[in-house]
């Protein structure tokens, strides 16, 4: 993939890196051919990882496009892997490129929403090439058939993100905090969430958002104005992007996430892990595979704002409504296990058949 920077599409790669790392008899290599191919995450010693050598220059985006190809498709060539595994929707046709005739299984999974739209130009090289990798890996059952209808394939498999179990700590005290977990882009509308959270103006309670900006958008200008318009210093804050997120988590009793577009969104699964009940918008696919209303959190119709801040006020207010939904959420998300999920992609990669009661 193109990075392992803050993300879920790269905390899944790093997952699936540490559980293949792990199996006997069995090599893995990494390699990252993006722009600025970070390593955000933690990887094992054992996996050897390739980065390209050259700084990539946008002034000179086209040859360094050509040269990323081309270090992409030598690199494969002389590791001579068994499976190849891309993740990306984006970047998949551009791996299915540079990997053309090298007679190698390329498995490839989109990591956004399967109705998310695409300019001509991607969606010619989706039509195109989708049709020719070994396999396509989807996040949820609405995402298998939208794609079978779109690409036709044979092997079209459904696999979880695999969810970390996250236990409580010791020193690591309940706070009334609502929490939220994502990068600071207009689809998660955490402006919105500001607002509504202020409304609700419940004293001891505490609004935490931990992401960073991302796609240029700059959004944290916008809703640092917004906290500072209404005088929420004290009670609203924007914490950036942090690798201890877990401890935010089981400080947290709450977690409220108003993304309107989602694959399959890892912090939910992470919150309930952490035992904490979900208010999530209903979006076409991705909350719904993981919140059960009323049992483990709660959908609320998309773009219901008045329905999303009657819900979280619910659970502001409810301890034992808090509590009995942040139970069910730990116990119902295992489900989604590293170890089960894990697996399931490596069956499908590297074994023949399909593997069934996966989700």
């Amino acid at each position: 993939m193109p990075t392992l920077q803050a993300g879920g599409s790269e905390r899944v790669m790093s997952e699936l890196a540490g559980y293949f790392c792990q199996k006997e008899n069995l090599n893995v290599e990494l390699i990252l051919y993006g722009k600025d191919p970070e390593i955000f995450y933690p990887v094992p010693e054992n996996l050897k990882i390739h980065l390209p050598k050259s700084e990539f220059k946008d002034r000179f985006r086209f040859y360094y496009t050509i040269e990323r190809l081309l270090f992409l498709r030598k690199t494969v060539r002389k590791i001579k892997p068994d499976t190849v595994l891309s993740f990306g929707e984006l970047w998949n046709s551009f791996v299915l490129i540079a990997l053309a005739g090298l007679h190698l299984p390329v498995y490839i999974s989109d990591r956004c929403s399967p109705t998310r739209s695409f300019n001509a130009f991607h969606t010619l090289l989706r039509n195109l090439l989708y049709p020719g990798a070994a396999g396509i890996i989807v996040q949820t059952r609405k995402a298998q058939a939208i794609y079978q209808s779109k690409f036709r394939h044979t092997r079209i498999e459904v696999i979880g993100n695999p969810i970390r179990s996250i236990e409580p700590r010791n020193g690591l005290k309940k706070e009334n905090i609502v929490l939220m977990v994502g990068r600071l882009i207009k689809t998660k509308h955490q402006d919105k969430l500001i607002e509504l959270f202020i409304r609700l103006s419940k004293p001891g309670w505490k609004l935490v958002i931990v992401g960073y900006d991302h796609l240029k958008q700059n959004n944290s200008q916008k809703l640092r104005s917004i906290i500072a318009e209404n005088n929420a210093q004290e009670y609203v804050y924007l914490e950036g992007k942090k690798a201890n997120v877990e401890e935010y988590y089981l400080k947290s009793r709450i977690f409220a996430f108003t993304s309107s577009s989602e694959g399959f969104p890892n912090v939910i699964g992470e919150a309930m892990s952490a035992g904490l009940p979900a208010v999530a918008f209903d979006c076409t696919a991705g909350p719904s595979e993981m919140i059960t209303d009323g049992y483990n959190g709660f959908l609320v119709p998309l773009f219901d704002y008045a329905q999303f801040e009657e819900r979280l006020e619910k659970l502001m207010i409810d301890e034992v409504l808090r509590e009995k939904l942040g139970a069910n959420a730990r116990d119902s998300i295992k489900r989604f296990s590293c170890e089960k999920v894990c697996n399931d992609f490596y069956e499908f990669i590297l074994q023949t058949g399909k593997v069934s009661d996966r989700v």
